[in-house]
């Protein structure tokens, strides 16, 4: 326990010592940290928006006013036999006439044009969604027989497939630039660990070498720089954590818009803490140590 706690003094004197470095060694693991935690939320913001829109998609057909019940209920049931099927809902005529009227209450040509009508002049509408927006070709093939064609007056789709597509391609692009980014800190911290370490050693050649002659461990002359490798883990990631939960404050509330009801960025991390920044502290410390032990193998001859 004394050896332990002299290590962790000696550790403590070589961090103060240098303090310039162990500053910018903190602050670019932050740096890497944060472009960790930005790709990490792209990422569960780009699931959530193309889920949203996924959900809007459909796919609408508009039947002849006075199609056959039966027919309309035969195809509901053909449609819903298909795996790539979601759901397939029937507005019936009345329902139909019912929402044309709400959408268009404040034009009175239309309710005019309905009245001298003097009947619905509206069929059935039968909605199709799909688990994902490229299976909607293959419900409008199995649309396309002849015997359907005589009971369908129009189709609707709206293709949002090439928006869904734009927006990940969008995101990929983001990804790649902050992926390169934290490639690029972390390798800036690698070097700049290495080089704490390096000019650590170099200032305190004598006292190594005294360490030496009173029979010091390898151990106990390596000990101080795998102290301040942890150190600087543990500074960084709780100065990530801080400003990440700091950020989000402000985030929460522009991304409400993309976000389903009742979820937000700052719930996802409180639910996933552990996992986040247990691996990021893996991560980081696996990189610090393996940086320390370079250097030390490098200027320490023992």
């Amino acid at each position: 326990m004394l050896a332990l706690l002299r290590i962790i003094k000696y550790a403590l004197q070589d961090i103060w010592r240098n303090i310039s470095l162990s500053f910018m060694t903190v602050f670019i693991l932050v740096l890497m940290l944060l472009s960790v935690n930005t790709l990490w939320s792209l990422d569960v913001l780009t699931k959530e928006a193309v889920g949203l829109v996924k959900k809007q998609v459909d796919v609408s057909f508009y039947f002849y006013a006075g199609a056959n019940p039966k027919d309309v209920a035969e195809i509901k049931k053909y449609l819903g036999s298909f795996p790539e099927v979601v759901s397939v809902a029937v507005q019936s005529p009345e329902d139909v006439l019912k929402s044309f009227k709400e959408r268009h209450k404040d034009e009175s040509d239309v309710e005019n044009a309905l009245t001298e009508l003097g009947e619905n002049p509206f069929g059935p509408t039968l909605t199709v969604k799909t688990k994902e927006p490229k299976d909607y070709q293959k419900i409008m093939t199995a649309m396309n027989v002849p015997e359907y064609k005589n009971l369908i007056e129009k189709r609707s789709f709206e293709n949002h497939e090439a928006a869904i597509e734009r927006l990940q391609n969008i995101i990929n692009r983001i990804e790649k630039i902050v992926l390169g980014l934290t490639a690029m800190f972390a390798i800036i911290s690698f070097l700049i660990i290495f080089n704490t370490i390096r000019v650590a050693i170099n200032t305190q050649r004598v006292e190594i070498s005294i360490k030496r002659l009173v029979g010091a461990s390898n151990w106990f002359i390596r000990g101080p720089y795998i102290v301040e490798s942890f150190l600087f883990t543990c500074l960084s990631v709780a100065a990530t954590v801080f400003l990440v939960f700091f950020a989000l404050q402000y985030l929460d509330p522009y991304l409400a818009a993309v976000l389903p009801a009742g979820s937000s960025l700052t719930n996802y991390y409180n639910s996933h803490i552990f996992v986040l920044f247990g691996v990021q502290t893996t991560a980081v410390l696996l990189l610090t140590i393996a940086s320390s032990v370079l250097a030390m193998r490098k200027q320490l001859k023992v």
